[in-house]
């Protein structure tokens, strides 16, 4: 009797930490590195999550697979890493977003242009490499 309260109290300790780590907000600047190009040597790009997250919606970058197809991002979702897709030579993905070099540039590229339609003075700050690869 003794061993089963022991290990229930066990396992519900593991369980509520695991839901606390789950819960936790991401770093507010995180390094985006292809794993599988490393030996091209190409330079991380810093990005700042958490000021993303005050002017974007998770689904605004983040989405899922299901199949094999893209599908929307929903609350909650588990966020896989990238290159699970992208770079994973999946059949049928558009030459533009197949790798996740491609993918991640197409992404923010798109976003930066509309920001900067609505705002000119930042098309300075989005200009070239160096902004987000320092």
């Amino acid at each position: 009797m003794m061993k089963k309260l022991l290990l229930c109290i066990c396992a519900v300790a593991v369980l509520g930490f695991a839901g606390v780590v789950v819960a936790q907000d991401p770093p507010a600047d995180m390094i985006l590195q292809a794993e599988i190009d490393k030996a091209k040597k190409p330079k991380p790009a810093v990005f700042p999550h958490a000021k993303h997250q005050e002017i974007a919606a998770c689904g605004d970058c983040h989405h899922g697979a299901e199949n094999g197809k893209q599908v929307p991002y929903t609350e909650g979702m588990e966020i896989a890493k990238c290159e699970s897709c992208h770079n994973s030579g999946i059949e049928g993905l558009p030459k533009e977003v197949a790798t996740y070099k491609d993918a991640a540039h197409k992404n923010c590229r798109d976003c930066h242009k509309k920001a900067a339609a609505d705002n000119p003075a930042l098309a300075e700050v989005f200009k070239g490499c160096k902004p987000c690869h320092q």
